[in-house]
Formats: structure tokens, C-alpha cells, sequence
């Protein structure tokens, strides 16, 4: 499915990288690092677009995703400003590390709780995460600053930039199922944000550390699948050996979306998965 954007015209400032979290126990104990980089400020609209029309031949659908207003973030504890990369060229997958066994319509509680832990507690500056999925398949807006943007995260420390964090909700350690709902839903959002950049959700990506405290030494390339897990970039378990394990498959089923080959995803599967992303917000 091909898709025409219009592009920003030359000159359009853009935020440098910021720092990385330490990404090591529940979200709740991170803590954030000096961000002296020039910010941009959300409230102000997105610089205006140019009339140059870019074909992004394998765009994949927008999934339905409940926004920050609808699970009632409180936007006077976060930082005001954001940052913004030139777009999202591979996504990294985490999970949050809080128990499984929730009832999916308290999700929005859990978040304002996780939100309250990073910011009021530990003084962060918002949620790291750029998206947060639930076992049923709901897709929810992390970090604040426009899903449809590019804004740089703090979910993966040395590979923030041009990257994006999409953490399942719950504890992923060997032999815990993933849902299928949210496999799929990991899926659809990772095959959107990456097909925004013409990415294919199957490839390798080549990226470059901005942390010592990365697997990676400051400044250094790094070859990784353009969804990939924490642990890739960091020396943690996250997001869980299931859902690590999982990741194959998610490739599959985000190229599907793509329509990057017929063999990705089943109609079938397909169908589920459109059904289970659009059937509304709670």
C-alpha cells in the first residue's frame, strides 16, 4: 500500500538525542540523566510542511491508539518540552515488569500509576516509553509529544534517537505466554512507525551509540533488526526471554502489514488483528 506524504522543507530543526535510562528493575525506579541538548517545545505546532510529495510504497495502516487525554495523564507533572528525531528507523521492544494479571480495563490506572512513579517520585520527566500495549491488544500513547511524531524517547540508553520504545504491559520471563492480542498489536505499531520511513520490519538497521553505558561505546555503529529487544542495546533481561522469543514472529506479521511479502501473516490473521486494534478505546 502505497502512501503520499508532503516532506518538511529543508531547515527544519530538529532536537538532538537525549540520554538513556538505567533500565534495570520496574519503570518506577529509573531515574533520568541531564538532558543540556536544546528542546522543543510540544505545545508549539510542527513546523509547517512543504509541498514535496513523498510515495512511502509500503505504509502500513495506523493502528487505534488511546491518547494520554484519554487515560488522563496529568500534563503539569511532565517536562513541557520534547524532542524530536528526523524519523523512527527501528523500534525496541521492552516490557514493563509489573504483574500479569490485571484486568485490561484498569490499564489506564496502571499507567497514571507508572506515570506518578516517574515523575512526581523520581522526578523523571515522563513516561520513557513511547507506547505501551496490554495484554488485550490496546495500544496506549507513552511519552508525550504526538504519536504520529518522532519524538525521542527514554527507553533504551545510547539508542534513543531515531528509535522508538513500545514496552508490553506485564512480565515476560521464560515460559509466561504472550497474548496474542498484543503480539499483534506490537506488530501493527511497529509496522506503522517504521513504514512511515519506507523501513522494512524484517531488516537490519545500522545505529550509533550516544552512551558508554549502552552495549555500545559512545560513538560507535551497531548493526540491529529494525524491531528489536532491549537487551540488544542494554544488558538487562528485558524484555523477558518469551517475548524475546517472540520477536521472529512480530517481524513477520509487521512485514505482513507492509505488505512486504504474502507469507508474513495470514488473511486470517490479518483480519484478527485489524478487528482487535479497532474495536475502540476504553
Amino acid at each position: 500500500m502505497a502512501v503520499s506524504l508532503l516532506a518538511a522543507p529543508a531547515g527544519v530543526t530538529k532536537a538532538a538525542a537525549i540520554g538513556g535510562t538505567m533500565p534495570e528493575g520496574p519503570p518506577s525506579v529509573w531515574r533520568a540523566e541531564a538532558v543540556p541538548e536544546t528542546v522543543i517545545d510540544s505545545a508549539r505546532p510542527f513546523p509547517v510542511l512543504g509541498t514535496t510529495a513523498v510515495e512511502i510504497p509500503h505504509a502500513a495502516p495506523r493502528p487505534s491508539i488511546v491518547s494520554r487525554t484519554q487515560w488522563r495523564a496529568d500534563e503539569t507533572r511532565r517536562d513541557p518540552h520534547a524532542h524530536y528525531a528526523e524519523g523512527v528507523t527501528a523500534v525496541f521492544i521492552h516490557h514493563t515488569d509489573t504483574p500479569n494479571d490485571y484486568d485490561c480495563a484498569d490499564v489506564p490506572r496502571t499507567l497514571r500509576n507508572l506515570y506518578t512513579g516517574q515523575t512526581r517520585d523520581q522526578r523523571w520527566g515522563d513516561l520513557g516509553y513511547n507506547f505501551l500495549v496490554d495484554k488485550c491488544g490496546t495500544i496506549y500513547e507513552g511519552r508525550a509529544g504526538g504519536a504520529d511524531r518522532p519524538v525521542i524517547g527514554s527507553h533504551t540508553i545510547g539508542f534513543n534517537q531515531g528509535t522508538a520504545g513500545i514496552a508490553a504491559i506485564g512480565t515476560f520471563g521464560r515460559g509466561t505466554p504472550v497474548p496474542a492480542a498484543m503480539e499483534h498489536a506490537i506488530a501493527a505499531l511497529a509496522a506503522w512507525k517504521l513504514g512511515l520511513r519506507d523501513v522494512d520490519a524484517t531488516s537490519r538497521v545500522r545505529l550509533t551509540s550516544t552512551n558508554d553505558k549502552s552495549r555500545y561505546a559512545k560513538g560507535s555503529s551497531a548493526e540491529f533488526f529494525a524491531i528489536s529487544g532491549h537487551r540488544d542495546g542494554y544488558a538487562t533481561d528485558c524484555p523477558g526471554e518469551a517475548l524475546f522469543a517472540r520477536l521472529p514472529a512480530i517481524r513477520k506479521i509487521a512485514a505482513g502489514l507492509q505488505s512486504r511479502s504474502a507469507r508474513a501473516s495470514s488473511g486470517a490473521d490479518l483480519l484478527t488483528t485489524l478487528q482487535s486494534l479497532h474495536r475502540g478505546s476504553h
